[in-house]
């Protein structure tokens, strides 16, 4: 892998993640809801990881942060995919913590186009209010409305944007 354009590996996990988890959210059944977010979830630690490994090379430290922190969140939401919705409130609500945390972390920098940045900052309001919510005791489910479930597309457009930028990442000179 070259340290001027992330692997290929990194848009095509984010764009499957973004995808799938969206799908998920308006699956007929829980078990193909459960089937979509698990591998929703894999799909996106792998693009992070990868998104992560190149930004480190590239000193980009906050923004390496950001997709290592996003890496933990992840994986703390995808431990619940295939509980019932109210088993999985917990988990989804420290997940949703810590994709907050990592969505402004990624977004500082002035990497990302000015878009995707202003979408990940929206995304993390959303989903740290949702966290915060059910960290003070309301029975909030990941697909609960108007939170979390009007945060999800927030989420989406903001990894599409991180997949479209690492397509047309210019090589560093």
């Amino acid at each position: 892998m070259s340290n001027d354009r992330p692997s290929a590996v990194a848009p095509a996990c984010l764009v499957v993640g973004a995808l799938l988890g969206l799908a998920g959210s308006f699956a007929p059944s829980a078990s193909l809801r459960g089937l979509a977010w698990g591998i929703d979830g894999t799909a996106l630690i792998v693009g992070a990881a990868v998104l992560a490994v190149h930004f480190i090379r590239l000193g980009e430290d906050l923004l390496a942060s950001g997709f290592l922190v996003f890496i933990a969140g992840e994986a703390l939401v995808v431990s619940g995919s295939a509980m019932t919705l109210e088993a999985s409130s917990p988990s989804f609500a420290a997940g949703a913590a810590l994709w907050a945390a990592a969505l402004v972390l990624i977004s500082i920098p002035r990497v990302m186009p000015a878009a995707v940045r202003a979408l990940g900052f929206l995304a993390a309001v959303l989903f740290a209010g949702t966290a915060l919510q059910v960290f003070a005791g309301r029975g909030l489910t990941p697909l609960s409305e108007p939170l979390p479930f009007f945060g999800y597309p927030f989420l989406v457009l903001t990894m599409l944007g991180w997949a479209w930028w690492c397509l047309r990442a210019a090589p560093r000179t």
